[in-house]
């Protein structure tokens, strides 16, 4: 059984003063889940994991699942350089309750194909909950390849994949060896396309901006309304545009905080949107109606 299908949401950790902020984060779930979002994934990219200290990311994903309450999936993020530590929070994360996690490969090391096999098959081996495996090279450096995947299939516990290597071909190759397969969009500008192919969904950082067009996209299309779902993945491409202008999940906690949602807030490395960016983002969320 999939763990879920349509738009989940990779939601932002908001932070203020430099520590997260409990109570905007219980309105940016409360904001989700009236908006229809079918998943929260917490600690994925837009989560600032690799910011926050393993005891801020267990705390974070406690109050995620303690606040939905079993009302949607919640799905963990568990971003660790080494299989050791990827299975410590996995279990940590699984022990808190949540309904699935998602896997990266370990960042730095950049294993071949097999040392990819060996490091999801551990991980998956130490958890009984249902995982997705993370695929984004641009960010670790390593491009888990179809018959890869094909292979971790065969694992009970591995489901699907969060697909962001942005190839669409690959897409393809990986839909057509491996029919069972759930896959999720990971980039919002590839959604409908993805679709197409068989997949579930989109694990999505556009649906910290607009969750109710996200999930409607995903829905329209599942309904077979295949114009209205091509309408909405055409309409959000300039907010998509602007929500990548600089690294994420700087630009989409800018437009987060024009929306009076959170703060702007983001740890060291990443620095505040510059003014140039923020006048795009502004723009583009006056266009858009949000403010």
């Amino acid at each position: 059984m999939s763990l879920f299908r349509g738009c989940g949401v990779s939601i932002i950790t908001p932070l203020q003063k430099n520590k997260v902020d409990f109570t905007a984060f219980t309105r940016l779930i409360e904001l989700q889940i009236a908006s229809g979002t079918d998943a929260i994934i917490t600690c994925d990219t837009p989560g600032e994991p690799a910011g926050l200290t393993m005891d801020e990311r267990l705390s974070v994903i406690q109050f995620v699942v303690e606040r939905v309450n079993g009302r949607i999936p919640v799905i963990a993020g568990v971003f660790a350089n080494s299989t050791a530590a990827a299975i410590d929070g996995a279990k940590s994360a699984e022990a808190i309750g949540v309904d699935g996690l998602l896997i990266s490969a370990p960042g730095f090391s950049q294993p071949e194909q097999r040392g990819l096999r060996a490091h999801f098959s551990r991980v998956a081996d130490s958890v009984s909950v249902p995982m997705l495996v993370y695929n984004n090279p641009a960010r670790l450096g390593v491009d888990l390849k179809p018959n890869t995947m094909a292979d971790l299939l065969q694992h009970e516990n591995i489901v699907g994949i969060k697909e962001s290597s942005g190839s669409i071909q690959q897409v393809m190759n990986l839909a057509a060896l491996c029919p069972d397969c759930d896959i999720y969009a990971g980039n919002d500008d590839q959604v409908l396309p993805v679709l197409s192919l068989g997949g579930k969904g989109v694990i999505s950082t556009i649906a910290n901006i607009m969750p109710d067009v996200m999930h409607a996209m995903c829905e329209a299309f599942f309904k077979g309304d295949h114009a209205a779902a091509q309408d909405m993945q055409i309409q959000i491409f300039p907010l998509w545009r602007a929500a990548f202008v600089e690294t994420s999940p700087v630009p989409v906690k800018a437009m987060m905080s024009l929306m009076k949602l959170c703060e702007e807030d983001v740890r060291l490395p990443l620095v505040p949107l510059s003014e140039e960016s923020m006048g795009l983002i502004r723009e583009t969320l006056e266009a858009y109606q949000l403010i």
